[in-house]
């Protein structure tokens, strides 16, 4: 495979200090221009700020990026032709030379490959809305049941069936614990209401979770640590559901079906919660990215049993040990 990994995430990683995996589908076909490459940069340099290191990541000209430098970052935000790629499209893309943003499945792939162990996004894909008629499932799922590679995010979007999200995780085998929080997370919203199974509560308990797969043998999956978006930065959820049941509606009404489900409520609340939906989507990520930095540093420095956990354990109805303090890392 054609890869290219920057000479800062490579020293990096070749040292075993900290790296955070950033998708890039949020800057090429998440944001408006030019709010998209400020916002970029912004993260990239919120990793920084946390002590790792950041590697967005991308297709450029048929070669895997693992760390963009200025002019790759530009040119993903800027292009109108870049394309959109799961990890099912990077083959063809590396082979035909095209230039696309990795989705979250591509990029937990291509940054699993790389040897980075924490990846920063907002939400999941999942499973969708009436899945029984449409059997309509985000590739994300199954994806992260092959990689080893820890995923901070906001949850799932809201806009997708939770609770058959949740229980296909679990068939999968991937494991989902809640960051300060026993609701999993409703991307827009602090909490969806369905409950996680385990909750930890500082970077160092991430870390010692990580350190506990690393040790143990067989199948390889993902671990999905689910943050919430901070209340006061959340969506109002009256207002959330009201233009979410609308916005079914009309995609109903239209005949919209399928992959086109989800980009159109997307844009319909963008539209209807006059931009509000944007801005809490932004709030989780950036709360991602702080997070996955001090889980990074955490796992790189070998402290997930240091002095800063005595004292403090996972939450779990079988867990045994003691109980979490220290602060939350949002």
């Amino acid at each position: 495979m054609s890869t290219q990994v920057s000479e800062e995430v490579r020293e990096a990683l070749h040292e075993g200090r900290p790296v955070v995996a950033l998708e890039s589908t949020l800057i090429a076909h998440g944001l408006p221009r030019p709010r998209n490459l400020a916002v970029a940069a912004e993260l990239e340099e919120s990793v920084r700020a946390g002590g790792a290191v950041p590697a967005t990541i991308a297709v450029v000209d048929g070669t895997a990026r693992i760390g963009l430098d200025r002019a790759a970052l530009t040119r993903i935000a800027e292009d109108p032709s870049v394309r959109k790629l799961g990890h099912r499209d990077l083959a063809p893309a590396l082979a035909t030379g095209a230039t696309g943003a990795t989705t979250v499945s591509a990029t937990a792939w291509l940054a699993d490959a790389a040897g980075i162990r924490v990846f920063a996004t907002g939400g999941l894909g999942g499973v969708h809305r009436e899945w029984s008629e449409t059997q309509d499932e985000s590739a994300d799922l199954r994806l992260l049941a092959r990689v080893g590679i820890t995923v901070v995010c906001a949850g799932v979007k809201s806009i997708l069936d939770v609770p058959a999200t949740l229980q296909r995780l679990e068939t999968l085998g991937v494991t989902v614990v809640g960051y300060g929080t026993e609701r999993f997370p409703g991307f827009y919203l602090s909490s969806s209401g369905e409950p996680v199974d385990w909750t930890l509560r500082t970077p160092q308990e991430v870390a010692g979770v990580i350190r506990a797969q690393d040790a143990l043998t067989g199948p390889r999956s993902a671990l999905v640590v689910a943050n919430p978006v901070p209340e006061a930065e959340q969506l109002d959820p009256a207002l959330h559901d009201r233009v979410l049941a609308r916005g079914l509606a009309a995609a109903k009404e239209k005949g919209i079906t399928g992959q086109a489900v989800t980009p159109f409520l997307l844009e319909y609340l963008m539209v209807h919660t006059e931009g509000a939906s944007l801005e809490a989507n932004l709030a989780a990520v950036r709360g991602n990215v702080r997070l996955a930095a001090r889980i990074a540093g955490a796992y790189a420095s070998g402290t997930a049993h240091g002095s800063e956990d005595r004292g403090s354990a996972a939450h779990a109805p079988e867990a045994h040990g003691s109980a979490a303090t220290g602060a939350d890392g949002r």
